[in-house]
Formats: C-alpha cells, structure tokens, sequence
C-alpha cells in the first residue's frame, strides 16, 4: 500500500463516520416529519365535526333570532294597538267627561253663588281689586 491508497483509505473511514453522525439526526428528523404528519391528520380529522357542529349552531342561532325577530315584531304591533285604543277611548270617553264635569262646577258654583245671595261674587271682585301690577314682575301681589 502506498501513500495514496492509505490517504484514500483514511478519508473514506472518516466518510463513514461522517455519514454515521449524520445518519442519526436524519432519523430523529423522518420520525418528526412523521409526528407532524399524524397530528395533521389528527387536527383534520378533528376540524371536520368541530365545523359540522359549528354549522348546526349557527343554524339553530337563526332559528333562535328569527323567533326573537317575529315576538318584537307582535310586541310593536301590540304596543301599536293599545297606543290606538288609549286614543280612542281618551277621545270617547275623555272629552265628554271634562264636559260634564265642567257642566257640575259650573252648576255648583252657579247654585253655590245664588244661594249665598252673590256675596261670594262681591268678595272675589273686591280681592281683585286688590291686586295690583306693579310693573316689575311683582303680579296680583297684595299691597
């Protein structure tokens, strides 16, 4: 054996062990590549139910607000119908109370006034005149 050939000899063991070294960290790197691969699987075929039932809630969900839409629309429409009532029977019934009760004030003071014999007429003209204006907001003041 000469020089070259130990030469050639010593580098290929050193390619060998080289080759070993290297050979280690690509094994751990195929066994992580597979890892990855079955959690990916794994996650997929996770996400495929987590979607459907994602779908199925968000369905019912409509459902819940298309209920929720339909009752605050009869509830306005409620509120709407008894807003239209309370002015009808304020307008049946409201008007022609004030009218007679005005009819009986004005009767019982009528009667009120000429039972007295007109002497509660004279004493609330005499305590107008009293009152006076004096021009600095100082109105139906007595003096």
């Amino acid at each position: 054996m000469d020089v070259g050939q130990i030469a050639g000899l010593i580098a290929a063991i050193a390619f060998a062990i080289l080759a070993g070294f290297l050979i280690y960290p690509l094994i751990r790197l195929g066994k992580l590549f597979d890892q990855l691969a079955q959690t990916i699987k794994q996650t997929g075929d996770h996400v495929v139910p987590t979607l459907d039932e994602s779908t199925s809630t968000v369905t019912q969900l409509n459902q819940t607000l298309n209920d929720v839409n339909r009752i605050s629309a009869a509830a306005s429409t409620t509120a709407g119908n008894v807003g239209a009532l309370t002015d009808l029977y304020g307008s049946m019934l409201g008007k022609p109370v004030i009218k007679v009760a005005a009819f009986f004030y004005a009767l019982r003071k009528t009667i009120s006034s000429f039972l007295s014999g007109g002497r509660e007429s004279a004493k609330s003209k005499s305590s107008t005149a009293e009152k006076t204006n004096d021009g600095q907001g100082n109105e139906g003041r007595t003096r």
